[in-house]
């Protein structure tokens, strides 16, 4: 097999390792800020187990957390499983993995906004909603844009990991063709792509960051 034939059957595989990263990306960012909510709430309750959740989805491997959502249904409930869940697996378990990731960084942006700009809002006569979303959170997005890049370029990379439940994604398509070809080239090009892929990545939100400093 060429180095040309091998780059067409990664470049097949880009479209799952795609669905996944963008897929996990906008659940888990929506996702973290509702955790981050409720992690914030003054519901002694609520934030207790917004802690624990969070706590287990960052001390715990990803790896794990898709076999547990994979083989879970069927050893819980009985639920027969299909070929075509992998892929879902994979998506639920990527997005639950980095809302708890995501939360954390909300929350420290949310509070690192100085309480006086709450008191000068509510003074203004801003309702808790009004505050929260023309106040805070424009400057939470400022704030965040760092560590989210970080860990949106550790996501693309992640996307790897969908090789445990045997996703055509493009790593798991990389060992086959190293195991078929025996050659070390599908993983240099694999290299290649993942690092193509985390460079738009790194420029794109270098851009954003630019573009939200506008007081700079």
């Amino acid at each position: 097999m060429t180095v040309m034939q091998i780059v067409q059957q990664l470049f097949n595989s880009m479209g799952i390792t795609m669905e996944i990263f963008f897929v996990t990306l906008v659940t888990s960012l929506i996702l973290g800020l509702g955790l981050a909510l409720v992690r914030m709430s003054k519901s002694y309750v609520l934030s207790l187990i917004a802690k624990f959740y969070i706590s287990v989805m960052r001390g715990t491997p990803l790896m794990l957390q898709l076999l547990v959502v994979y083989f879970g249904p069927f050893f819980i409930f009985g639920m027969q499983i299909t070929p075509s869940y992998r892929l879902k697996a994979v998506l639920i378990g990527f997005a639950l993995n980095y809302a708890a990731y995501f939360a954390e960084i909300y929350r420290s942006g949310i509070a690192a906004i100085p309480v006086g700009q709450y008191e000068a809002a509510r003074l203004l006569g801003y309702s808790k909603t009004q505050t929260f979303v023309h106040i805070v959170m424009p400057q939470v997005i400022k704030r965040i844009i760092p560590p989210v890049a970080n860990e949106t370029i550790t996501l693309v990379k992640d996307t790897s990991l969908a090789f445990t439940l045997a996703v055509a994604e493009v790593f798991t398509v990389t060992k086959q063709l190293v195991a078929s070809q025996s050659s070390v080239v599908p993983f240099i090009v694999a290299g290649i792509f993942y690092y193509v892929f985390n460079l738009v990545v790194a420029v794109f939100f270098e851009y954003l960051e630019k573009r939200l400093s506008y007081y700079r």
